[in-house]
């Protein structure tokens, strides 16, 4: 059985405020999803991944990823849920046989191949859905309505969620099924149809570029990089 990553990639990247789709804005010359289905691809664990794309950019995106293998793009929808239901329902023509789905951010496209296989591990263990978690470090406060502290939140027990979030494929059709409303995260519609979510370790690396500082300091970081390789 093959496994099938799913790339939601049809935002436009407000924050980062740059002319162009989030997922096509460029770090050191390749753009972020490349960079990101590349990883998958190259994960070693990785068959098939299907990005859902703006619908007015499905052939830019195309263009972006033609030297991929298995690399398929179809039109996202208005919403991240939207695109990953969109994504899913392609997924059952690329790979009728895939057991299972993993959901991958491509603002995340410096996650390391091993947190990818440590996810698809998990979930061909048994585990119906995982999540690659990181503990969190900042201080948390819980606020009122009037933005005055009512208490600060013991951190122990919190975990900061990454991608890719990997699912037993049947799980996430199920709640893909019953999902009535806008969710950023995927492993929160399987709880809210009971499903267990398994962790697994996160890793630095594998932050999300959601503002233009993040993309700066990517930059530098590969900049860095590539210079010390020489």
């Amino acid at each position: 059985m093959s496994v099938v990553a799913l790339v939601p990639a049809a935002g436009r990247g407000v924050r980062l405020g740059l002319d162009r789709p989030k997922a096509l804005v460029p770090v050191r010359g390749e753009s972020l999803l490349l960079r990101a289905v590349r990883g998958l691809l190259g994960s070693g664990c990785v068959q098939h991944v299907v990005v859902a794309a703006p619908p007015d950019q499905v052939e830019v995106v195309a263009a972006e990823l033609a030297a991929l293998p298995h690399a398929h793009v179809v039109p996202g929808g208005a919403e991240r849920t939207d695109s990953v239901r969109l994504a899913l329902g392609a997924a059952g023509e690329v790979a009728p046989d895939a057991h299972v789905v993993l959901v991958h951010d491509a603002a995340r496209c410096f996650t390391p191949a091993s947190v990818i296989r440590d996810v698809v591990s998990a979930v061909e263990a048994g585990a119906p859905a995982v999540v690659p978690v990181l503990p969190v470090t900042d201080t948390i406060k819980e606020v009122d309505g009037s933005s005055t502290v009512v208490k600060t939140v013991d951190r122990a027990p919190l975990r900061a969620v990454q991608t890719p979030q990997g699912f037993n494929i049947d799980v996430l059709r199920q709640a893909y099924a019953a999902a009535g409303d806008i969710a950023t995260d995927d492993a929160g519609l399987v709880e809210r149809v009971g499903g267990k979510v398994h962790t697994v370790d996160g890793h630095p690396d594998a932050l999300k570029i959601t503002t233009a500082f993040d993309l700066a300091v990517a930059e530098a970081v590969l900049a860095a990089e590539e210079s010390s390789a020489k």
